[in-house]
């Protein structure tokens, strides 16, 4: 004979149970790292647009598809996703910077490093251009109205030009 308490956990727990899963997933979607963009997949895409809270628009081209994502600020990201599912490019433009390290993923230390070692060189104005083994990095513009752009040249698709990410 089973105790009326056992009954009542029961129930509790299965009327519970989905806003508990719905929580758990949550929490897990916003503790995933939302730096994936550059090298990164669909997944990585999504969490860009959660953190940049933006509005995306994908567009499918030959060789890739295209996800441009509009960000509160106002700053404009596409990213570059061959028939892979691996992003391969980066572009932005816009007010403000948007956040390297999210933009470029698992690629970051790698332009951290460059930057770092080009600082004793770089000019104080200018266009920035970095080009490392596997990643191209060029920054521009001026106060407020910023460009930029990041591939790893060896993943561009067949058929697609580095000057095509733009």
């Amino acid at each position: 004979m089973s105790k009326p308490w056992i009954r009542t956990f029961k129930s509790m727990i299965r009327r519970r149970l989905p806003i508990l899963a719905a929580s758990v997933l949550g929490i897990l979607v916003i503790a995933i790292p939302a730096w994936g963009a550059l090298g990164g997949d669909t997944v990585s895409i999504l969490a860009d647009q959660s953190a940049m809270q933006g509005r995306r628009r994908t567009t499918a081209m030959n060789s890739c598809t295209v996800h441009e994502i509009q960000a509160a600020n106002g700053t404009v990201v596409r990213e570059y996703q061959s028939a892979d599912g691996k992003v391969f490019g980066v572009t932005w433009h816009g007010q403000w910077l948007p956040d390297m390290r999210q933009v470029l993923g698992s690629y970051f230390d790698q332009y951290a490093q460059a930057m770092q070692a080009r600082s004793g060189t770089r000019r104080a104005r200018g266009p920035v251009t970095i080009q490392e083994p596997g990643l191209t990095v060029q920054l521009g513009g001026h106060m407020r109205a910023l460009v930029g752009r990041a591939y790893v040249p060896e993943r561009v698709p067949q058929g697609l030009r580095a000057e095509d990410i733009q």
